[in-house]
């Protein structure tokens, strides 16, 4: 697994400098191990992407076994339909079907 810690201290202090000294950015720097950690804290520090963006990126995008089993939870905690949480964590229905059926949740 790459090293993501050095990997957005380097990106923070090339692109933003004034963020490297705030708290919250240093504790969640600290606990990048899953990919639902990264992607929050990517929002983070660069913003929510624009829509088109957002969507032509998606297919790069991949996921540990910790960061299904938080989605699926939050999926059945919230009650929500499979279109739904994959609305809200922008990834296709489909793939919520099949984390379901892989992780008998």
């Amino acid at each position: 697994m790459p090293d993501f810690k050095l990997i957005y201290t380097d990106i923070i202090n090339e692109k933003f400098p004034e963020k490297i000294n705030n708290p919250g950015i240093k504790n969640k720097l600290n606990a990048l191990h899953t990919a639902s950690n990264i992607l929050k804290f990517n929002a983070l520090i660069f913003g929510q992407p624009e829509y088109s963006v957002g969507c032509k990126s998606q297919r790069l995008r991949s996921y540990d076994e910790p960061s299904i089993r938080e989605i699926l939870n939050y999926q059945r905690k919230n009650k929500l339909t499979n279109t739904e949480t994959a609305n809200h964590f922008k990834t296709s229905r489909n793939t919520i079907a099949r984390w379901k059926s892989v992780y008998k949740l």
